[in-house]
């Protein structure tokens, strides 16, 4: 038996899993996934899901009742210790020593996974320097603001150089311009080479970052696909304009699309995607309405995501 990954093995490959806890709560109901190698993948879904027990099985923090787990080609019971050591977790929580200096805390946290201390420190300096950290390298980490937080959590899944790499919402509290820091760390690190699933509430972080995803709810998976092809699904598109002056008492009236007061200065439309977008312009135009600039009315992946996750509650009970 060898603990070296196979080389065209999917980085993760679940197979029938199944997580029932003492309480008698059903967390997973037979959950299958595949995730190939290199792939930039997001597992989304409501609170209650079933996505932190997946991620909690597959990273050996959490027994599962029953099924198989593979993680390039390793499995997971077999060889357990083989198995992890080709997974890195960005975890929700900061779990990390805060009085440590952050080369520290990445240094020593190689160093339980047998990296020699030379080649550690080398490491860390690289880690560092992409999560632009080297200038607080030095500093107390509870120092560090949020968002240099959760990059030296990245930095430190990253030190033991593993072949999967899972976060689950990475971007948690941080604000958008920090946020966007991070997704640039995030596929540089998918472009040499590490496959990354991504767990997160910002819908439109998943649509920018992955290629592939998966929808779990009351632990199913009840959508999985390429996002472009799952998006290409929707029927329905939604824009908003910006228009010169006030909105005017009455908007006109256009078959097949609704028109709708977003504000004082700003109309929503929603519109087959199969309509011709000047008809819009004409009726608009014809109204008196100047439209000085237009934009998507919503994120595209969300609204699949809530259409989805609508279904599978109404047919909830069923499924249980």
């Amino acid at each position: 038996m060898t603990d070296r990954p196979a080389a065209t093995a999917p980085a993760l490959e679940v197979t029938d899993l199944r997580k029932v806890y003492d309480n008698g709560v059903q967390a997973l109901k037979g959950v299958s996934l595949r995730v190939e190698h290199g792939d930039f993948f997001a597992l989304l879904g409501p609170n209650g899901a079933g996505k932190s027990t997946l991620i909690g099985i597959v990273s050996s923090l959490v027994n599962k009742t029953s099924g198989q787990v593979r993680v390039c080609g390793i499995d997971l019971d077999a060889q357990r210790n083989a198995c992890m050591r080709q997974i890195g977790l960005v975890p929700q929580e900061m779990n990390f020593n805060m009085f440590e200096r952050p080369r520290d805390i990445l240094v020593n946290y190689a160093g339980f996974y047998g990296v020699p201390r030379a080649e550690a420190v080398v490491r860390a300096e690289q880690e560092l320097a992409r999560a632009q950290l080297t200038d607080k390298a030095e500093v107390v980490s509870r120092t560090l603001s949020g968002g240099m937080k959760r990059r030296l959590m990245i930095a430190r899944a990253m030190m033991t150089r593993p072949r999967l790499l899972i976060l689950d919402e990475p971007t948690a509290g941080v604000d958008i311009e920090i946020r966007r820091g991070m997704w640039k760390t995030l596929r540089e690190v998918n472009a040499a080479g590490t496959t990354v699933i991504l767990t997160t509430h910002y819908l439109e972080e998943a649509e920018s970052l992955c290629r592939d995803l998966a929808i779990i709810n009351h632990g199913r998976i009840i959508e999985r696909g390429p996002i472009k092809s799952l998006l290409a699904k929707l029927d329905v598109e939604g824009f908003l304009f910006d228009i010169d002056g006030r909105l005017p008492a009455t908007l006109p009236q256009i078959d097949g699309a609704t028109l709708h007061a977003a504000d004082d200065h700003t109309i929503g439309l929603d519109m087959p995607r199969s309509m011709d977008l000047n008809r819009v312009f004409a009726a608009l135009d014809a109204a008196g309405i100047r439209v000085r600039s237009m934009r998507t009315k919503s994120n595209r992946l969300e609204e699949l995501f809530v259409r989805l996750t609508g279904e599978n509650e109404a047919n909830g009970s069923r499924a249980a």
